[in-house]
């Protein structure tokens, strides 16, 4: 009697190699990704999630909805900022870091040891993202946001979660009214006026001239001021310098020159041709 029950059949040589190069290349997979870190969350996972195991993520955030990553002091990343006014507009920002590095193409990933970018705050508001030591802040945006004057540069993972140390965000302030001004050229001021060696005053008044004519003798190269008043409009001329001055009526007016020439020259008025008085120049 032939015996019916079913014998197992031998594996496919086609099949069984699938499967084996299938678990081989699991295997090989799997090794490859552990060999390296990932900066990169997968897929449906958040930020928060994506495995960065660097330091305890808090339950507080810094106030702006990112929460805490808090690390040990010792080690911990650093950040100083410095600000100062650009010739031309707005502030010139610099940030100097310590343990740190900004790693623009990494952003997104997961939390590493110093590596992420820096947010700026303008008396608390969010202003910027940093992913270097300068940023420019033009007056406009000062103004947009209520033209604030406290800075502050925060230091973030790439997971966006704020570096912290003792619970408390790793951050530094500057002011922006005691921002340094970069140099500038003074301002060009007028020329002082010498004071005069010698002070004439003299008076016109109904065609009369005080005190009487007379001579005056000055050095040579010495300062001369004329104050001259009159009742009526005319012109004021000193003969020999070609110095003139309008004399508008009632306002004494002062002309002031240096007698840099020797000789004997008349001051006097055009319109009514009255002598004033006598220079004798020596």
């Amino acid at each position: 009697m032939k015996d019916f029950r079913r014998r197992p059949r031998a594996a496919r040589p086609g099949i069984a190699a699938v499967t084996v190069l299938t678990a081989g290349a699991l295997v090989f997979g799997a090794g490859a990704c552990g060999g390296r870190a990932t900066t990169h969350h997968k897929p449906g996972t958040s930020h928060e999630q994506a495995g960065g195991s660097v330091g305890r993520l808090l339950a507080a955030d810094d106030g702006a909805g990112h929460r805490l990553r808090q690390v040990d002091a010792k080690g911990a990343p650093r950040v100083t900022v410095a600000v100062r006014r650009d010739s031309e507009d707005g502030w010139n920002v610099r940030l100097s870091v310590r343990n740190f590095r900004f790693t623009p193409d990494s952003v997104g990933g997961a939390a590493l040891l110093g590596r992420g970018h820096a947010r700026l705050f303008l008396d608390g508001h969010p202003l910027a993202r940093v992913y270097g030591s300068w940023y420019h802040l033009p007056d406009s945006l000062v103004r947009g946001s209520g033209g604030g004057t406290g800075l502050t540069a925060r230091l973030y993972a790439d997971d966006h979660t704020a570096w912290a140390v003792n619970s408390t965000p790793i951050q530094a302030t500057a002011s922006l009214t005691t921002a340094s001004a970069q140099p500038t050229t003074p301002a060009p001021q007028p020329p002082r006026t010498p004071r005069p060696d010698t002070a004439l005053e003299i008076v016109v008044s109904h065609g009369k001239v005080s005190p009487a004519p007379g001579r005056t003798e000055i050095k040579k190269g010495r300062i001369i001021e004329l104050r001259v008043r009159s009742d009526h409009a005319d012109t004021l001329h000193v003969h020999g310098y070609d110095k003139e001055a309008r004399l508008p009526a009632g306002r004494t007016v002062t002309l002031t020159f240096t007698a840099d020439r020797t000789g004997l020259f008349e001051v006097e008025t055009h319109e009514s041709d009255l002598l004033l008085t006598q220079l004798v120049v020596r």
